[in-house]
């Protein structure tokens, strides 16, 4: 499992997830495993070699991502979601998105620190 502080997953948040498909799968060579999410949208792992290297997200499925462009997104490891989003709060943060559950990924939260910038947090799921 990814130790507290490090990178533990990175994301293509895409406005155009088929076009990001075709530039990835052209440019690294990367293939696309989708899952059907239980709201019915989609998910890509995003993979090489047969292992997933990240995600794709489609950001039309959700209205809290208007207005918002096609980016990467980054989700740090911690080691307690609601007590990391206490700190970062006290720390001056924001919450952009409140913690929530993605099973057999892990609980997740997004934060906005004072300096603007975005990332998520993650305690990642215990993996078999």
């Amino acid at each position: 499992m990814t130790r507290h502080g490090h990178i533990h997953w990175i994301e293509i948040d895409s406005r155009d997830p088929a076009a990001a498909k075709a530039f990835y799968g052209a440019a690294l060579g990367w293939t696309f495993t989708d899952m059907v999410q239980p709201d019915g949208s989609v998910y890509s792992l995003c993979m090489q070699d047969g292992e997933p290297v990240a995600g794709l997200f489609d950001l039309n499925t959700m209205s809290l991502f208007d207005g918002i462009p096609s980016h990467w997104f980054t989700f740090i490891a911690v080691d307690d979601v609601d007590v990391r989003v206490e700190k970062a709060v006290a720390a001056g943060a924001k919450i952009r998105r409140e913690p929530w559950d993605i099973p057999g990924f892990g609980r997740c939260a997004v934060l906005c620190p004072p300096d603007g910038s975005v990332f998520g947090i993650i305690k990642p799921a215990a993996q078999d």
